[in-house]
């Protein structure tokens, strides 16, 4: 089967891209933007919160090694989907949660795991991931990618990027690479 293509947003990239990384059937994850209504937007730019975009990671996997909905599964466990517009004390749209769907059977896969999740009450508050069509990927900057591994001591990915990534090895070690 030929690679696919899944974008996710769920707070800092370096989150997300840090864990996905990991995960056998898991070719890349790239920190970037999408989302938003700039032309090549830059970190500052998202941060500042006036381009729209959300801080993604956009994953190409094999899909006979890895679903769509076993990233789904992980992307849950990663981050909260309940906090609008944040996570944790990451604040701003470029913070929310989101899938961005490339097929319609993305779509309806991503719909269906967040109709579970809400019918197991797994989270205790409403799911406000939003599902939305993929538009233009923009990779951020080069300092972003693989950030974590590049600054495991920063203060950032001792207390906020190491706990996920722990909370993830826990759960899926044996998908691990």
């Amino acid at each position: 089967m030929p690679r696919q293509i899944a974008t996710l947003a769920g707070g800092c990239f370096w989150c997300i891209e840090t864990v996905f990384n990991r995960l056998r059937g898991v070719e890349s994850a790239i920190s970037g933007y999408m989302g938003g209504h700039t032309l090549n937007p830059t970190y500052k730019a998202i941060c500042n919160g006036d381009t729209g975009h959300a801080e993604v990671v956009q994953i190409t996997f094999d899909p006979d090694v890895i679903s769509y909905r076993d990233l789904l599964d992980v992307f849950f466990t990663i981050h909260d989907p309940t906090q609008l517009n944040r996570q944790g004390n990451d604040v701003g749209t470029q913070y929310r949660s989101a899938i961005f769907w490339h097929t319609p059977e993305q779509k309806a896969e991503a719909e269906a795991v967040i109709a579970e999740l809400t019918a197991s009450r797994q989270f205790g508050a409403p799911i406000v991931t939003e599902v939305t069509e993929a538009t233009v990927f923009y990779p951020a900057e080069d300092y972003h990618q693989r950030y974590f591994e590049q600054n495991p001591y920063q203060p950032y990915c001792q207390y906020v990027v190491a706990p996920k990534v722990a909370k993830a090895e826990g759960k899926f070690g044996s998908r691990l690479k």
